[in-house]
């Protein structure tokens, strides 16, 4: 192993014990949360940056900008801290303290901006390009960039393959960029066509009504980070997904302190998303093998978070 960044991937796919033990299919998680980084991230962070070099078109000593609710962010920090290359992160207001702290920590310049839509200049996103133009600062650009489909494609659908080691019934998964489903969707439907690929979106985000009707659905609020939207980015490929699943905040945060309780997985909030939708999709009759997700991110992320520390008020004094 050359550097931290060997360690990247080949995440565990386990079976969940105690959530879904009733349902007619197994669930099995892939726990991302394993990665160096904390999270699903960090595959796509070094792809990115391989890949940039590999075209000449990032050299060390550049500076790298990413506009992140956090974990994109980690993951770039521990290639630029092993590439000689410096990193802005541009991030919305909505994201946790946490974060901010971890990266400032790693080295990373973080800007904060409003929590503005997408067409707004104040959007991160937006933000993020328009100081790429004006500093010649280097765009890894996550939710446009294919690469971020490719490699969940290559590393993240192939290991689940190999690990399943035989029929897929469904693939379920929130999206952020988009990658992470498009890509694991893209190996399984390939190897399995009759595999459902099913969004678990936040209640307010407007990806599930696009999903299901090709419309955008109505903007509404939510505390779930790093996932949903309220409009869609290039790397979600919509012909791949066959349906989707609305998971409240209540239930995500709920899943995922069950998670943690129950299954003795230290994980995130859309991890909760993910799972809670995994187990509606586990309960129909219409899969035909097991119910994979993934946990995308580490709870160390959400330590000051409102809704993880409401867990404190069941310890008894």
């Amino acid at each position: 192993m050359r550097s931290i960044l060997d360690a990247i991937g080949d995440t565990p796919l386990i079976p969940l014990r105690v959530l879904g033990r009733e349902l007619p299919r197994r669930i099995l998680v892939k726990c991302e949360h394993l990665n160096p980084g904390g999270s699903v991230k960090d595959r796509l962070a070094k792809a990115i940056v391989d890949d940039a070099e590999a075209r000449g078109v990032l050299r060390p000593g550049m500076t790298l900008i990413e506009a992140t609710a956090g974990n994109t962010g980690v993951g770039l920090a521990l290639v630029a801290a092993t590439r000689g290359y410096e990193l802005v992160c541009v991030m919305p207001e909505k994201m946790s303290v946490d974060k901010r702290r971890v990266l400032a920590s790693l080295g990373a310049e973080v800007i904060i901006t409003a929590n503005a839509p997408p067409t707004s200049p104040q959007n991160f996103q937006n933000v993020a390009k328009a100081l790429a133009a004006e500093r010649g600062w280097f765009a890894t650009d996550q939710f446009q960039n294919p690469v971020n489909v490719q490699i969940h494609a290559d590393t993240t659908g192939a290991e689940i393959l190999r690990q399943v080691g035989g029929p897929v019934g469904a693939f379920v998964a929130g999206a952020g960029t988009g990658g992470t489903i498009s890509g694991v969707a893209l190996a399984v439907k390939q190897a399995w066509p009759a595999a459902r690929i099913v969004l678990a979106d936040p209640v307010g985000s407007g990806l599930a009504s696009w999903v299901e009707t090709g419309e955008v659905g109505p903007d509404g609020s939510y505390a779930v980070e790093g996932i949903g939207s309220s409009q869609p980015p290039a790397n979600l490929h919509r012909e791949l997904i066959d349906s989707a699943e609305r998971i409240s905040d209540d239930e995500s945060f709920e899943t995922a302190r069950r998670l943690v309780a129950e299954e003795g997985l230290l994980v995130g909030g859309s991890a909760g998303t993910n799972v809670a939708a995994a187990l509606r999709v586990a309960a129909r009759d219409d899969i035909d093998g097991p119910v994979v997700t993934v946990l995308p991110d580490s709870w160390d992320r959400y330590f000051s978070t409102q809704w993880m520390q409401d867990w404190g008020r069941r310890i008894r004094k």
